[in-house]
């Protein structure tokens, strides 16, 4: 063994890895039940960050214990297209370069974006291997590949015919910057400070006036009613008619509970098509309300010309114009108010509510077939343990989320993704056809309306939200290989960061459930968001992020991975520096300098050894702490199972063991004579504790720090090496 451990060697043990076929288990002679894991699959847009490191080597460790155990491990790799996200990403990309992304063709942006993630994809999958993640590549997937575009569209088409796909004109989220309706996660609140205006809407039979909070004046030429509350002062005028302030128009005068009675004064305006509360209330009172909603701001934040004088203003702007048009109309001066303002989770734009035909997805009611809906199916698997977090507190946090589900918005307005499997025919037969909501397939091409014959048939333009793709990822990847699902199906753990439990976890469970009938894994392990040493959330603008690959360069990938998972419990944030990992570099060292004084002398016996009572209470202690490593890693609980591993190795076998046995192993009495017999054999027993405790310590350590204890077992005597790697010994 060379003197110092030198990292630059890992590449070349990851080679070997790979070119054994050992990753991939129908290559491994296992009786065990299988253990599968599959991999969250990280953005094809960039580099790994920490994070990424974090989650590959929580996984790593449960794929190679249990591959160790004798389980058939199947850790299966993939890269998601981020549809949303890549296309921001690239668009980054273009405005540095001085090209605008609306004026490329959307064919050509589609295909330069492919290049970009394709290209991406195969340099994060490098770095994954640098990172250690022993997975089988032979079964890695893309979000994109063509089976799995197949199995989406095969659930959409389910959906569509159990009758839990639907198009409809509805309030969305939408994103002005980015030209695109965003999920209600994809979007975030900030808290600002607006002014509160308080506007009269007079009676039109003139007798006195209800007096309206808002904080919009810019779209009270869209108000076609006003709503009070049933309790509120304003209820003695419910059934009269008010003047819009702007336009004049007579409004009616009703009443809904979804009144909020105490922000402004129990009075609401009705402009269905810019508040989703509005447009409720709306739906609710069409019979009362004659006026038709319009809307007054377009696609890209300014005010149409419906807005009258407003028209061509961005939105701000408006408001500021508005409150100067209807001063005559306040009822008293403007004040400040606080609240929280819904933005662009990418791009911090205000997100304004429009009223879109989109297709959604019915989370909570049940298939016209019978049966359970998306979100029973989830709750009532989550209830019985079917599916167990390892936190309580996210269980809690699952069922919170449950209980507030709305329907999804499933349809994008941009080019990066899988097309929604619509066509809409424009034939002559139109008019009767029975396509004309559009025609609903489970594959990915349509020649001619399969009900008139028209070949006048055309796409739609809209894209799947990410997630609704990527919640399908257990079942659809386990699909595309003959078999495999059958044996792998369920998975058995889903780990993952805690800040998308509801973006994907509860939407892989539901998904799963809906299309197997069982869930797409039993475990749920959600962990931190990685933090520097002073607790800080890491940005580039703190100048404070680590870079797992760069450090991995310095210290090696073991002292990386060891720094991640010391000190990290499911779901708390774990810290990290580069001070840490620097230690966890002294402890890789440490290994190697005790493992090459444990095998500089070493030989093979020429006698069964001797073992002292000291011996055997050694061995003992070894076996004992490797259980308890077992427990731990078995039990989710890393952070204590490298814990245990750490100070076993430094402080009990480095520091005690090695050191109590130097004495027999250089012994005196080997110089003498008359004491030679016994000390040697004496010495040979120390060494065989020492080569069988170094042995069972690399085991040990293996899950955790692969590339240091593979390089010490390739040097290990063939008595205990038998020809294999480390990687695929008995645990």
């Amino acid at each position: 063994m060379d003197i110092r451990y030198d990292q630059s060697g890992e590449d070349a043990i990851y080679a070997k890895w790979e070119k054994s076929g050992y990753f991939n288990p129908d290559n491994l002679e296992r009786k065990g039940k299988p253990f599968t894991i599959i991999m969250p699959p990280p953005n094809a847009n960039g580099s790994l960050h920490i994070g990424h490191a974090l989650f590959v080597t929580l996984q790593d460790i449960m794929i190679r214990y249990y591959r160790m155990n004798g389980r058939k491990a199947l850790w299966l790799p993939g890269a998601d297209h981020a549809g949303f996200e890549t296309q921001v990403v690239y668009n980054k990309k273009l405005e540095k370069e001085g090209r605008s992304f609306w004026e490329i063709p959307k064919d050509k942006l589609y295909e330069e974006i492919k290049e970009f993630t394709l290209a991406n994809k195969q340099y994060m999958e490098s770095q994954l291997r640098k990172l250690g993640a022993s997975c089988d590549w032979s079964r890695e997937k893309f979000t994109l590949d063509d089976d799995i575009r197949e199995v989406v569209y095969s659930t959409f088409k389910k959906l569509y015919d159990d009758g839990l796909i639907y198009r409809a004109e509805r309030p969305v989220n939408w994103c002005a910057k980015h030209q695109t309706t965003l999920s209600d996660l994809e979007i975030k609140y900030e808290e600002k400070v607006d002014k509160l205006y308080y506007v009269k809407y007079s009676l039109s039979n003139g007798n006195g006036f209800i007096e309206v909070a808002t904080t919009r004046p810019e779209t009270i030429a869209a108000d076609i009613a006003i709503a009070v509350h049933p309790k509120s002062k304003w209820a003695e005028f419910v059934g009269a008619k008010a003047l819009n302030p702007l336009t004049k128009k007579e409004m009616p005068v009703i009443t809904d509970d979804a009144v909020d009675p105490d922000f402004g004064t129990g009075a609401l305006k009705i402009t269905p098509y810019h508040d989703s509360t509005d447009f409720e209330i709306w739906s609710r009172h069409k019979k009362e309300i004659e006026l038709e909603p319009i809307s007054v701001i377009d696609r890209y934040g300014k005010m149409d010309p419906s807005a009258g004088a407003l028209s061509g203003l961005k939105v701000k702007d408006a408001r500021e114009k508005a409150a100067e048009i209807l001063k005559d109309s306040f009822s008293r001066e403007p004040e400040d108010y606080n609240h929280q303002v819904s933005v662009c989770y990418k791009c911090g734009t205000v997100i304004e509510p429009r009223v879109m035909k989109q297709w959604f997805v019915k989370m909570t009611d049940k298939p016209n077939k019978g049966g359970s809906s998306l979100r029973d199916l989830a709750v009532r698997a989550v209830r019985s343990k079917k599916v167990r977090f390892v936190s309580s507190r996210f269980e809690k946090e699952f069922m919170r989320w449950m209980a507030d589900l709305r329907d999804w918005n499933i349809s994008r307005q941009i080019v990066w993704g899988i097309k929604i499997p619509v066509w809409y025919c424009d034939g002559q037969d139109n008019d009767v056809c029975r396509s004309k909501e559009g025609i609903i397939v489970s594959e990915s091409k349509l020649q001619k309306c399969p009900y008139c014959g028209s070949e006048n048939i055309r796409a739609e333009n809209d894209v799947f939200d990410t997630w609704f793709s990527s919640g399908q990822w257990p079942f659809a990847t386990l699909m595309s290989k003959s078999g495999d699902f059958k044996k792998f199906y369920p998975t058995d753990v889903m780990e993952t960061g805690w800040d998308i439990l509801f973006f994907w976890v509860a939407r892989m469970i539901m998904f799963g459930i809906y299309r197997t009938g069982k869930v797409p894994f039993k475990t749920v392990y959600l962990h931190g968001l990685v933090r520097d040493k002073d607790r800080q959330k890491m940005s580039k603008s703190k100048g404070n992020v680590v870079n797992p690959l760069e450090v991995a360069e310095v210290y090696g990938t073991d002292a990386v991975r060891m720094s991640l998972v010391i000190g990290s419990a499911a779901g708390n944030d774990p810290v990290i520096s580069e001070d840490k990992i620097r230690g966890y570099r002294n402890f890789t060292t440490k290994i190697w300098n005790a493992a090459r004084f444990v095998l500089m002398d070493y030989a093979e016996p020429s006698r069964k050894p001797s073992f002292t009572a000291r011996d055997k209470a050694d061995l003992k202690e070894m076996e004992k702490t490797k259980k308890d490593v077992a427990k731990h890693i078995e039990k989710l609980d890393f952070n204590h199972a490298a814990e245990i591993a750490y100070h076993y190795f430094w402080h009990s076998f480095a520091d005690k063991v090695i050191e109590e046995s130097k004495e027999r192993i250089k012994s005196d009495d080997l110089k003498d004579p008359s004491r030679r017999k016994f000390a040697e054999a004496d010495a040979e027993a120390a060494k065989e504790k020492l080569i069988i405790i170094l042995s069972e310590c690399l085991k040990m350590l293996h899950p955790f720090m692969p590339f240091v204890t593979e390089s010490i077992w390739q040097n290990m005597p063939n008595k205990t090496k038998k020809g294999n790697m480390l990687m695929i010994e008995p645990w």
